[in-house]
Parts: C-alpha cells; structure tokens; sequence
C-alpha cells in the first residue's frame, strides 16, 4: 500500500510540475522592437514598435504602438486565449489572430484578414534569459505579395512582469520577516 501511495504521490506532483511550467508566460512584459538586429524582406513596413504583453484568462492582452515606414502611428490590440481559436484584432492589417503557446517560451501565430488576401503564420521564441523575444513569419500581404521576416525583441529594462508571470496566481502572497526581538 506504501508504495501505491508513494507512485501515486510521484505521479502528481510531476503533473503539477507539468502544469505550472506550461502555464507560466515569459512573453509578458513591455518589448521593444530593436530595428537594426530584425530582418525584413522585402523591407521593414516599421519604423518602431513597443509592444505590452499583458496575462489575460488563458491567454495574452497585447498592445502595439509605434510608427509606419510611412510615419502613420500604429495602435493595435487584442486579447487571445491561447487556445489555437480566431481572435479579433483592432489596428492591424490583419483583423483575426490565433495563438497557441508551445511551452513558457514558445508561441506559434496566425493572423488574417477575412474577406482579404493578408495572411501569416509565425513562431516566437524567448530567450532563456527572458531578454530578448525573437518573432519570425511569413505570408502573404494586403496586396498579395509574399512577406517574411524576423523581429528581434529587447525586454525593456526595470519591466518585472515576465520573471514569473505566475506568482501571483500559484502561491501565497510574500510577507516580510518580522524582526528579531532585540537585534534592531
């Protein structure tokens, strides 16, 4: 009977394991496009981006400013559980987004435009130090030519969100040592 529970015992606490790291989200935080290390062809459609990558129900509420080759500003934003399900998106070329998370540091992306000819499918990877998020696509644009390319993503100094995403979710709050008596 020891032994059953024992297994038993191992069992769950690797499935809790499991859960905990598949759930946590190194993409969270605000990041910061580095123009000069990313690559498009045929050319960057940008001139900066500066993305926030906040946790939502499942998912991710993200929100994209900067500017346009062209100097229009870029607002864009949506909020996508990571069930691999179309998602709306305001501010894009694209108007629907799906995600589906890999592992705490790998997502994979389709975007498209319904009733359009834009549509990209993508990869993002975090680094394992968490400071830098590459995302590389490619597709097909509004105008129907073939697009890639691959964003080198800078996580933006003093932004603590993406250290532990799930800390505030999975465990009991911190709460300070109380001084030992006479050592003040």
């Amino acid at each position: 009977m020891r032994n059953i529970l024992v297994k038993l015992f191992t069992v769950l606490v690797l499935v809790i394991t499991a859960i905990g790291a598949f759930g946590a989200d190194e993409s969270l935080g605000t990041w910061k496009l580095n123009i000069g290390k990313s690559k498009f062809n045929p050319t960057a459609p940008v001139k900066s981006l500066t993305t926030t990558r906040e946790a939502a129900e499942g998912g991710v509420k993200l929100t994209t400013t900067g500017e346009q080759a062209d100097g229009t500003k870029i607002n864009s934003s949506y909020t996508v559980k990571y069930d691999g399900n179309d998602y709306p998106v305001t501010g894009a070329p694209w108007d629907t987004i799906s995600i589906t998370q890999v592992d705490s540091n790998t997502f994979t992306t389709v975007t498209k435009k319904t009733g359009g000819k834009y549509k990209s499918t993508g990869r993002t990877v975090i680094s394992k130090d968490g400071k830098t998020m590459t995302t590389t696509s490619k597709g097909i644009n509004a105008e129907g030519k073939p697009f890639n390319y691959t964003m080198v993503w800078e996580k933006q100094s003093g932004d603590q969100s993406g250290i532990d995403a799930t800390i505030g979710t999975h465990s009991s709050p911190i709460t300070p040592a109380k001084p030992k008596p006479g050592k003040q």
